[in-house]
C-alpha cells in the first residue's frame, strides 16, 4: 500500500577529497509533497561491467533533520500518503533507528552510493540532542553513514564557533565532556558552506565543497545556505560573516570543479520550496508544480549541476525546474524530521565524466517504524538517554488535548498559549508590560496530550517543554509606540515576508484583522488593531514582551529592534514552564487556546 525503498545499500564506497576549509515557512503551507518526474534510464545491472560506457549511482538524501533522533510525535512525526483515487492517509514516520535501517536497506546492492544532507541537521532540535549541543546528532549522523553535508541557517544556531566545533570536535567550551574519558569527535563528513565568507578575507568559513570518489567516478557536492540566513539567526553569532547569493555561488564552484575534471556535480541548497499538495507522493508536474526561492535559484544555477537536494521549508518534493539551457533538471526535499529520505539513481558516462541528465530519477521514501531499529543507533541513543534521564521526565504541566503549533494557518493554539506565558512572566516581572509577540519559528513542535515514555497521558515534561522552545531565547521587554507597533504588524507581509508571511503570534486582549484579499502591507487592516478593546494609539508607548531572536530584529521585523528601555529577563522555555505549573494540574488540566485573536479575511 504505501511506499517503501527498494533493497539496495552498501556502505561507503570510496573516498573524499574535501576542499579545503577556510577558517519559516509560509503559514499557509508546511506539510510534504512530490513523485519522480525524471525520464527514466535504461536499465541496468547494479554497478555494471567495466566495459559499460555507463555505471548507476544512488544519492540519498535528507534536509531538515533537526535533531530528531526520537520518533517525532504530533504532525512533525506523520506524513500525507495519497492513493490512487485521490484519498489520503497519515502515516507515523520517522526515528534515527528506523532511518539508520531505512538507509542501510536502499544502500544494498549498489556498488555506488553516497548520502547526503542539505542543510539543519542541528538546531532547533529535542531535548535529547539539544541538552548536549547536538553532539548526539553528529554521533549518530557519523554512525549512519553521513557522507557529505551542506550547512543550514539553523547550523548557526550556537554561533559560527560552535559550528566550526561540530565540524573538528573537541569539548563544549562551557559544559566540557559530557562523560570521564569520552571526548566529542566531531563529524566524520564534511559540512559544506561555500557562500559563507569570511566579510574581510572572502573565503569561506567550511569546505565549499568536496569530491566524491565513487569507484572510478567522481562526483563533486556543493553546499550553500540561503542568503537569508543573516536574517533569521542571532546577530552576535555570525558577526563577521557574510552570506553570498545561492546560484552564483554555486556556479563559481561549478566552473572551479570542472577545471579539475569534475564534471558530475550535485548541490545541496539550504533553501526551498512549495509543491502543489501536501502528500508526499503526489506527482509534482500536476497542480502547477513547484514554486517558492529555490525556484529562481534552480534557473539561475549553471546548467552544469546535475541535480538540487534542497530544504529549509520542510516540503516534500521531487519536482523539476527548467536549468539555464532550458533542460528539466531535478530539485527535491525530503521534509524534516527524518521521516522520509529521497532516492535519487542516475546513469554515469564514464566518457564524459558526467552524469546523463535525462536518466536521473527521484522518490521520496518512507522511513516506516514497522522495520527493525538499527541496533548500533539504539546503543547509541541509550547512552544519551541516561544522561538525560533525570532533567527530560520532570513534569512541568498537565494538558487537556493536543495543543498544536499549526503554520498552515496564522494563528496557533500553542502560539496563543506561549505568548500567554510571555505576557503573564511580563506582568510579574514587570507591571507595566501590556501584551507579548512571539514568531511562529520559534515553536518547533506541538503539545501532544498521548506522548511516548511513561510520564502518563496528559502530563507535559520538561523533555516536551524543551522540544517545543529549544533555543534558549531569553524574554525581553522594550518599550515601543502605537506606530511602531502597527510597523511591526505590516513587517509579518511585507519586505523579506511579504511572499512568505511570518506571522506573529498574539497574546490574549491584542486583536487585528489580517484580510488576504489585499496585498503587501495593506492585509493588515490598521483600524482593527485593539488591545482590550482600546484602538491602538499611534504615539502612545507600548511595553511589549518579545524573545531576544525578535528583540534583536530576526525574522525580517526590524522595528523590534527600535524599541527603547530594554530588559533582559528569563529563558522562555521557564516562563512557558512556570505558566503551565500555575494555570494546570491533574485534575485541572490546561485546554488549548481558541486561537481566535485574529480575525482573517480570504
Amino acid at each position: 500500500m504505501h511506499d517503501s525503498p527498494k533493497p539496495a545499500a552498501r556502505r561507503r564506497s570510496g573516498r573524499a577529497l574535501t576542499a579545503a576549509a577556510a577558517g519559516l515557512a509560509t503559514f499557509a503551507a508546511l506539510a510534504a509533497a512530490a513523485v519522480p518526474t525524471a525520464q527514466a534510464a535504461p536499465e541496468k545491472s547494479p554497478g555494471q561491467s567495466k566495459s559499460s560506457r555507463t555505471v548507476d549511482l544512488q544519492v540519498l538524501a535528507l534536509n531538515d533533520f533537526h535533531g530528531a533522533l526520537e520518533p517525532p510525535t504530533g504532525s512533525g512525526g506523520q506524513v500525507t500518503h495519497e492513493h490512487h483515487d485521490g484519498t489520503t492517509e497519515q502515516i507515523t514516520a520517522g526515528g534515527v533507528e528506523y532511518l539508520a535501517t531505512a538507509l542501510r536497506e536502499a544502500r544494498k546492492g549498489e556498488s555506488r552510493s553516497v548520502t547526503v544532507a542539505a542543510g539543519d541537521m542541528v538546531g532547533a532540535s529535542p531535548l535529547l540532542s539539544g541538552l548536549f549541543h547536538d553532539e548526539p546528532t553528529i554521533e549518530a549522523l557519523n554512525t549512519l553513514g553521513m557522507d557529505v553535508v551542506g550547512v543550514g541557517n539553523h547550523e548557526f544556531d550556537e554561533g559560527a564557533k560552535e559550528l566550526l566545533r561540530k565540524q573538528r570536535g573537541g569539548c563544549h567550551p562551557v559544559d566540557g565532556c559530557y562523560a570521564d574519558k569520552r571526548k566529542f569527535k566531531g563529524a566524520d563528513f564534511p559540512i559544506l558552506a561555500a557562500n559563507v565568507v569570511d566579510s574581510k578575507t572572502k573565503k569561506p568559513l567550511l569546505a565549499p565543497y568536496t569530491v566524491k570518489k565513487l569507484k572510478g567516478v567522481k562526483v563533486g557536492f556543493v553546499g550553500v545556505t540561503l542568503e537569508g540566513t543573516k536574517d533569521i539567526v542571532s546577530p552576535g553569532g555570525i558577526e563577521g560573516l557574510t552570506f553570498l547569493d545561492e546560484a552564483e555561488t554555486l556556479n563559481k564552484y561549478t566552473k572551479e570543479l570542472k577545471k579539475k575534471g569534475v564534471n558530475a556535480v550535485v548541490a545541496l541548497v539550504h533553501e526551498g520550496g512549495y509543491p502543489p499538495s501536501q502528500a508526499y507522493n503526489h506527482d509534482c508536474s500536476t497542480g502547477g508544480g513547484l514554486s517558492g526561492p529555490i525556484v529562481d535559484i534552480a534557473r539561475r544555477t549553471d546548467a552544469g549541476v546535475d541535480a538540487l537536494v534542497t530544504g529549509h521549508t520542510h516540503q516534500a518534493y521531487v519536482c523539476t525546474v527548467p536549468d539555464p539551457k532550458g533542460n528539466d533538471r531535478l530539485v527535491t526535499s525530503a521534509a524534516s524530521n527524518g521521516r522520509l529520505f529521497t532516492e535519487l539513481t542516475m546513469a554515469y558516462d564514464r566518457k564524459t565524466k558526467d552524469i546523463v541528465r535525462t536518466s536521473v530519477e527521484g522518490a521520496n521514501r518512507v522511513v516506516h517504524r514497522d522495520r527493525p531499529k538499527a541496533k548500533d543507533l539504539t546503543r547509541l541513543l541509550g547512552f544519551w538517554q541516561d544522561l538525560a534521564a533525570p532533567v527530560a521526565s520532570r513534569p512541568i504541566g498537565w494538558i487537556a488535548e493536543d495543543i498544536k503549533a499549526d503554520r498552515t494557518v496564522p494563528e496557533s493554539p500553542l502560539g496563543d498559549l506561549i505568548a500567554d506565558a510571555q505576557l503573564a512572566y511580563g506582568k510579574a516581572t514587570d507591571g507595566s508590560v501590556e501584551l507579548a509577540l512571539m514568531n511562529p519559528g520559534g515553536i518547533r513542535t506541538d503539545l501532544v496530550y498521548k506522548a511516548s515514555g511513561n510520564e502518563g497521558d496528559g502530563v507535559v515534561t520538561y523533555a516536551e517543554g524543551f522540544a517545543v522552545q529549544p533555543f534558549s531565547n531569553t524574554v525581553n521587554f522594550a518599550d515601543l509606540t502605537g506606530a511602531q507597533l502597527l510597523q511591526i504588524l505590516r513587517e509579518q507581509v511585507s519586505g523579506p515576508n511579504e511572499a512568505t508571511p511570518k506571522i506573529l503570534q498574539v497574546s490574549d486582549g491584542f486583536t487585528y484583522t489580517l484580510d488576504l484579499t489585499r496585498s503587501g502591507a495593506d492585509r493588515i487592516v490598521a483600524d482593527s488593531v485593539r488591545l482590550n478593546g482600546e484602538p491602538l494609539v499611534a504615539d502612545r508607548t507600548y511595553r511589549v514582551a518579545m524573545n531576544s531572536f525578535l528583540a534583536s530584529g530576526g525574522d525580517g521585523f526590524p522595528t523590534f529592534a527600535q524599541g527603547t528601555n530594554p530588559y533582559v529577563g528569563a529563558v522562555d522555555r521557564e516562563t512557558l514552564e512556570s505558566y503551565l505549573k500555575a494555570n494546570s494540574s491533574a485534575q485541572e488540566p490546561f485546554k488549548a487556546p481558541a486561537a481566535d485573536r485574529i480575525t482573517v479575511v480570504r
